[in-house]
């Protein structure tokens, strides 16, 4: 956490939340962003706690990897719900609260940035949370909006999904680079960051010649192989 900072979190593990409680946490409230309702809830729970919101980071995300056309409209729901509805939700209700000076940073993907294969709902929110970080800057100009876009990152996050992380390029980093990067961008009140940086030269790569990304972007992993 930035220094001085006083946090309040949510979760769906009661374990974790427990442990960020004692690691300094003011306090936190269990409960599933995708359920309807819960963001007012949450973003209630955490003004009455702190007596107000300077920052809020949303940064909780699922994925899931195939064919797309495989998935079933519930798993189509479920990932649009968590990954782009609730980011979406917990914006509008924060929006009151950051109106002078706050900041809304949003934890994206670098699959946001360039689309991934048989991973194209799961980019799709992320690219969406790209979409709506571009566009509160242009309405909020007394909030500054961070996108945060990580590479994939060691977590439990492939262990739930419904497939492990199977490329061999790029590998995954540790958490604590896209965890420094969310902190410095807090900060500094960066308006994008991408981890780690390079990546950012893939998404303009693919931004300013589309055809020629397509054609190479796979030559890494077969050259790995």
């Amino acid at each position: 956490m930035p220094a001085g900072a006083r946090l309040f979190g949510t979760g769906r593990d009661r374990r974790s939340l427990a442990a960020l409680e004692q690691a300094g946490a003011v306090a936190t409230l269990p409960g599933d962003l995708g359920r309807a309702g819960f963001v007012d809830e949450l973003v209630s729970a955490a003004v009455g706690a702190l007596g107000g919101l300077d920052v809020v980071v949303s940064c909780a995300g699922a994925g899931w990897a195939g064919p797309y056309a495989t998935m079933s409209a519930q798993e189509v729901d479920a990932v649009v719900d968590l990954n782009l509805r609730a980011p979406m939700q917990l914006a509008r209700v924060s929006a009151p609260h950051l109106a002078h000076g706050g900041q809304m940073v949003l934890v994206g993907s670098v699959a946001g940035l360039v689309g991934v294969p048989y991973e194209a709902a799961y980019a799709a929110t992320k690219a969406g949370l790209k979409g709506l970080a571009d566009s509160l800057r242009a309405e909020w100009p007394g909030t500054t909006v961070t996108l945060v876009s990580p590479a994939a990152v060691q977590t439990p996050f492939f262990s739930r999904r419904n497939r492990p992380y199977e490329r061999s390029w790029p590998p995954p980093m540790s958490v604590a680079k896209p965890v420094d990067a969310i902190v410095g961008a807090i900060e500094h009140r960066r308006p994008e960051v991408v981890v780690p940086a390079w990546m950012s030269l893939v998404g303009r790569f693919s931004a300013a010649a589309p055809g020629l990304y397509r054609a190479v972007s796979g030559l890494p992993e077969r050259l790995t192989r």
